[in-house]
């Protein structure tokens, strides 16, 4: 699993001309599901994108996070976050997984995450959308195996 988290003023998903999915303050997180990952895990990255200390406090530092701001949380699917470049120059795909079970698993974590924040969108699953989108900073975070494990243990 992936997730590159912006922070941001405000936020939409439009597929065909028609708006999907909208936020003002908030997050706009793009998830990539690999064939491996599972309901444990989405739950794991949830807790620490919700508890995620990244928006300011009244004297300007990052201590505040998205529930503590009522902000709103926009997710949609992006399964080229999981592209493999390894060899040449054109992406690939092939160990991406089942896109059902994906699918499933990103209604998944759109359901646990509206059980602890208010506002909570999305994007539509393997459609071609176009997302508009005001950064707050910048500010980009990308959560994934690498920057979830403490340091000094191995991957799951």
């Amino acid at each position: 699993m992936r997730l590159v988290i912006q922070r941001v003023l405000h936020a939409e998903v439009t597929v065909s001309g028609k708006q999907v999915g909208k936020i003002g303050k908030g997050l706009l997180v793009l998830v990539g599901i690999g064939p491996e990952d599972t309901e444990k895990d989405a739950d794991r990255y949830l807790s620490k994108l919700i508890r995620l200390r990244i928006f300011e406090d009244s004297d300007g530092k990052t201590n505040l996070s998205l529930t503590d701001v009522g902000g709103g949380l926009l997710l949609v699917s992006q399964l080229t976050l999981l592209a493999d470049v390894s060899e040449g120059n054109r992406p690939g795909f092939s160990g991406t997984g089942d896109p059902a079970r994906a699918k499933a698993l990103y209604e998944y974590m759109i359901r646990r995450a509206g059980e602890t924040v208010p506002d909570v969108e999305q994007g539509e699953f393997g459609a071609q959308m176009e997302v508009t989108l005001a950064n707050d900073g910048p500010f980009t975070i990308v959560l994934d195996e690498n920057t979830m494990r403490k340091k000094g243990t191995a991957q799951k």
